[in-house]
């Protein structure tokens, strides 16, 4: 176990805080398994009737896994390490995914990728006036992954897409009109509604309905049939031009985002949304998702990705493939292909 999770219970509430507040609650393996362990205990637990997932002090839910950790195992332990990461946390986000009791994961503040990844299975997604969630994986090297290709895809229209590929920070008001988020509240009604789930977790639907506020208007609502229009294709190059074609004040700042990004983790997002349409089930995503990590972890994007944005912060990146075009489909299915049996992600 380790203190960077609090696990009690509460009433009739299996309650768990992320607590790494000097990295606002990044995900370390340690945290995964304590997660594991508390839910694997209250499965089955009578005296637990719900769960819920929040965070301790500081500004935000989750930013997301360790990344220093990932790019560490990235280039003195051949990946293996972080293989192990990724295995064990999606079998946490699968865990929650299919968790036979109630779970609600209060999103407030920042709440990226691997925050993402525990929040988006939770059955009620609480979103406030602070939530900002984002999937900003290509902007280091990797893809939105714990889960991400099953959730993005789905969204309406091409939403997904644009923001798998640009990073784009979603508000609370936003959650809630995608479906990213189940409810939304104000900040100042967080603890009344912890405490009255905590009395009587059967009315955690009519607890949230009451507490519940009507957001302000959402921005990215207002751009919804610009994303559709630009973002329309499965290939990357055809976004690129789409965008390069409208010219607009609005397409020219997602091309200029866009040409931040590693040109190989772009184009395994879109393979990857579109591929996660055709998965049966979320085991099934998680498994091409663990397959995608395993590769993309150890090839040279991910770790100099990180050194550009969140090492030496010279946000000047030396992607390889340097351009789209050199981001081959033999490449890409390289990076898909199934891994050697024994070696494939399976669920607990």
């Amino acid at each position: 176990m380790t203190d960077e999770i609090l696990a009690r219970i509460a009433g009739r509430i299996g309650h768990l805080s992320l607590n790494r507040p000097k990295a606002i609650h990044a995900l370390t393996l340690p945290m995964v398994r304590a997660m594991i362990a508390a839910l694997l205990a209250w499965r089955d637990d009578p005296a637990v009737d719900a769960v819920v997932i929040d965070h301790g002090e500081g500004r935000g839910f989750c930013a997301g896994g360790d990344i220093a950790f990932l790019r560490a195992s990235a280039l003195n332990d051949q990946g293996a390490s972080g293989r192990q990461f990724f295995y064990e946390e999606y079998q946490l986000n699968h865990l929650i995914l299919t968790f036979p009791k109630p779970v609600l994961a209060f999103m407030d503040g920042i709440t990226m990728g691997g925050g993402v990844g525990i929040a988006g299975p939770a059955t009620y997604r609480i979103a406030t006036e602070a939530t900002r969630l984002a999937m900003p994986e290509t902007g280091i090297g990797l893809f939105p992954d714990v889960g991400g290709g099953w959730y993005l895809s789905r969204l309406a229209g091409r939403l997904g897409q644009y923001m798998a590929l640009t990073g784009a920070r979603l508000d609370g008001a936003d959650c809630l009109w995608a479906g990213l988020a189940t409810h939304y509240l104000p900040q100042s009604a967080l603890d009344e509604a912890k405490a009255a789930l905590i009395a009587d977790p059967d009315r955690a639907a009519a607890i949230l309905h009451r507490l519940s506020a009507v957001p302000p208007p959402s921005k990215i609502a207002a751009q919804a049939e610009t994303i559709d229009r630009l973002f329309a294709s499965d290939r990357y190059e055809d976004i690129l031009a789409a965008l390069a074609a409208d010219g607009g004040e609005w397409a020219t700042a997602a091309l200029t985002t866009l040409n931040t990004k590693s040109p190989q983790t772009c184009k395994v997002a879109l393979r990857q949304l579109r591929d996660s349409l055709r998965c049966p089930d979320f085991a099934a995503n998680m498994a091409m998702e663990y397959r995608i990590g395993a590769r993309v972890l150890v090839r040279p994007d991910f770790a100099e990705g990180v050194r550009a944005v969140i090492i030496d912060k010279d946000h000047a990146p030396r992607w390889d493939p340097p351009t789209p075009e050199a981001v081959t489909d033999q490449l890409l299915d390289a990076i898909f292909a199934p891994l050697p049996a024994d070696q494939e992600w399976k669920p607990l």
